[in-house]
């Protein structure tokens, strides 16, 4: 079963590894991931990467070079996704294909020097984060052998988790009211990316730490939140993920460790819930 990652800062994942328990600072047994090298907008398209065994490190601050990786002292919500959907399907393999990067909008007008997903950027004539992963795609399907065993294995896609959305909170009410129209047109390009037009979606909620000198983070978070509301409800292959409001946070904008550690589960059985519908 192949999963799909992505989204911004907190898909990448700020937990601790020093936080990990010892049942989860492993390398995970027939559990693959593919993490494409994100690079900004108007680079050469990236997305290079290597399949691997899952183990921590994964989080901000990776990189690879599609030859090797370099680790990271983080982790994101990878680990316990992919230990408790193994829990929940032991008789399956995982494979991780994951693309992400901090900071990024979907919307284009509210991507400053972070960059966003927006697949109409520049009219199409630029490059960003949408052609970033669409390169990811590429190089992890290319890969016929992932384990290198010698025979080549069938990646069935099987779901997609997108943590999302602060950005196209933050500058102005107009690109938040145009968050649902961008994540509909976005989700059903990655679905079509993935070769299935029906792959189920699971969306974290964004949440506001409130630490802000003015308060709330999220200026217009409210509209965002309505917005993956209504799409988890208006497609019937979709879900949300509504536990991000009881996290903590390491900063103001960042769960603490322990809340990555749960919302990778709690997307796990959501996800799961959703395929078996």
């Amino acid at each position: 079963m192949l999963f799909y990652l992505g989204g911004q800062s907190n898909m990448d994942g700020y937990g601790y590894i020093a936080d990990l328990p010892d049942d989860l600072s492993v390398t995970y047994e027939n559990t693959w991931i593919f993490h494409g090298n994100t690079m900004p907008d108007d680079t050469v398209i990236d997305g290079k990467g290597v399949w691997v065994l899952l183990r921590p490190g994964h989080g901000a601050g990776f990189r690879s070079d599609g030859l090797s990786n370099t680790y990271s002292n983080r982790f994101g919500v990878e680990l316990t996704f992919a230990g408790k959907m193994k829990e929940l399907n032991p008789d399956s393999d995982i494979a991780i294909l994951k693309y992400s990067r901090g900071g990024t909008s979907i919307d284009g007008e509210a991507a400053r020097n972070f960059g966003s997903w927006d697949p109409d950027y520049k009219n199409g004539e630029g490059i960003n984060q949408y052609d970033h992963f669409l390169a990811a795609v590429e190089n992890a399907l290319n890969i016929k052998d992932i384990d290198s065993d010698g025979f080549n294995d069938k990646l069935i896609p099987a779901g997609i988790i997108w943590m999302q959305g602060e950005s196209d909170a933050e500058v102005t009410e107009e690109i938040a009211q145009r968050y649902y129209k961008n994540l509909n047109e976005l989700m059903q390009l990655i679905r079509q990316a993935l070769g299935d037009d029906n792959l189920p979606v699971v969306i974290g909620r964004i949440s506001d730490s409130g630490n802000d000198s003015s308060g709330m983070v999220w200026k217009h978070g409210d509209i965002v939140r309505k917005a993956q509301h209504q799409f988890a409800e208006d497609d019937p292959d979709a879900a949300i993920v509504t536990s991000t409001d009881s996290y903590n946070y390491s900063d103001s904008w960042h769960y603490d460790s322990n809340g990555f550690i749960d919302l990778g589960t709690r997307f796990a059985i959501t996800l799961d819930s959703l395929k078996k519908k």
